[in-house]
This record gives C-alpha cells, structure tokens and sequence, in this order.
C-alpha cells in the first residue's frame, strides 16, 4: 500500500497549531496535550494497520513554519511483518527558523523474514533544534524470533543551510553482520538512538551530556549508555538493553529535558 501523510504546522498569536493536514489509509492524526499551557503542538500519529506489511511505502512529509514546535508521538510499538519483499518508508522535515521538533516513537518489532528500510531528511532552520529517535527490538522473543529478520536499515540525514551536519546509518543484516560477535550488540537484544541537533547559540551541550550520563546510572543493570559529542551543538544517545521498555521511557525522559530547551 502507498500511503501518505503530510502535516504543516503553522504560528500565529503566540501558538502554534495545525496550519494543513492530509492523510491517507492506514494513517490517523489526532491532538494530544490539550491541557499543556506552552502553546506548543503535540500530535499523535495512529495507524487501522496492525503494522507494517510487505509492499507497503509510506511517505511522511512534515513543514514547520517559523516559530513553530512541533512533538510528534506514536500510538503504539511498531510491528514489521513477514515479508517476501520489503517495505520502505521515506520521511521529510523541513524546519523553518525559531523551529522545534521531536518524534521519539515507540519501539520497533521486527517479525521472521521482515526487509524494512527507513530515510529520513531533515533541513533545520536558524535557532531550532530537532530531537529524533529509534528503538529496534530482537523481534517476538517469547516466539523464539529473535533476530530472524532478514534486513532493517535506518537512514538519517540532518542539514543546515544545505550542509550535511549528520549522517546516521543503522543497518541489521544477521545473515552478513552477525548480530552477536564482538563489536556489533554482543549480548544484548534491543539497540537505541536518540539524536539532538540544535542551531541555538545559548545551548550548553556539556552540561546536557553530563546530566544524561548521571541520570542513566540507576539504569545500569538494564541499560548500557554512551553519548557521542558533535563539534557543535549535538549529540548521539546509543542505547543497549534488553528490553524496549525501559529504553523507551528513557528516551521519553531525555526528550522531557531537551524539548524544555526551546
């Protein structure tokens, strides 16, 4: 199935809101946060689909117009369904200047014989900041699936001024990459990445990166964390585990902090 979905948000009197909406099946978008008093936009992304079926190409393009924020949520852990061939999903965002946006979805589940490959581009604006994130799980483990997918990749690309600034490329291949050996996820069963980029002069990325190591010590025995540092404002959050779980709601935190920035 191709299906689309395209979301503009747009500012006006000090708020920001749904400027244009069009969806087309499985995809639903409802408002969430009504009671938050920040003005910021919170939408959730539903699907009628139990998850994502072989043939299946979805296209999300979203605009943020200047001054907006916009946080995007999903409804439920994404399930990737045996396929014979593969499905695709092509994701574009496109921040205007004095933009916030995060989308930290929840896991994803990848089923026997599943071929998924996700891209993403992002143009940020001046003075923004994006928070995006992923979770990949081992599959149904209490199935005996664990790691039988056949491909998963995730292409992210995020620019500024037409400059490539990131460039984040996950691939799951077991019958090339084997997923336990040295270097790879060893012995855990669930990888995540958390990615903060901000154009903002006044961010203090080593402070961000300090209260991010002190606030997943009471973590460690579920969680492995490491924080990649950029050159400017930005980091990457890898995550190991072995539960989507606890590695979900950590990212939830992390983006409570960082979406309070701007």
């Amino acid at each position: 199935m191709d299906s689309h979905l395209n979301i503009t948000a747009g500012y006006k009197a000090g708020k920001s809101y749904v400027k244009d909406l069009y969806v087309t099946l499985p995809f639903r978008v409802v408002s969430v946060g009504q009671r938050k008093s920040d003005n910021k936009l919170y939408q959730m992304i539903m699907s009628s689909s139990p998850g994502i079926l072989d043939g299946d190409h979805y296209h999300l393009n979203i605009s943020l117009e200047k001054g907006t924020s916009l946080q995007l949520q999903s409804q439920s852990y994404q399930r990737l369904f045996n396929m014979k061939d593969k499905a695709v999903q092509e994701i574009n965002i496109s921040m205007q200047d004095d933009t916030s946006f995060a989308y930290v979805p929840h896991p994803v589940v990848p089923h026997e014989d599943s071929n998924f490959k996700s891209k993403a581009k992002i143009e940020i604006g001046k003075n923004s900041q994006i928070i995006i994130s992923e979770i990949i799980t081992c599959g149904r483990k209490h199935y005996g699936e664990v790691f039988k997918l056949k491909r998963f990749q995730n292409l992210m690309e995020i620019y500024h001024e037409n400059k490539l600034m990131i460039k984040d490329n996950v691939l799951i291949q077991p019958d090339l990459i084997p997923i336990s050996s040295i270097g790879n996820l060893e012995e855990y069963t669930h990888q995540g990445t958390l990615i903060f980029y901000s154009t903002q002069e006044n961010v203090n990325k080593t402070e961000l990166i300090e209260n991010i190591i002190r606030d997943a010590e009471p973590h460690h025995k579920e969680l492995e964390i490491g924080v990649s540092a950029m050159e400017n404002n930005g980091f990457v959050v890898r995550a190991l585990g072995h539960g989507g779980e606890i590695m979900y709601n950590f990212f939830l935190h992390l983006q409570e902090i960082l979406w309070s920035l701007k």
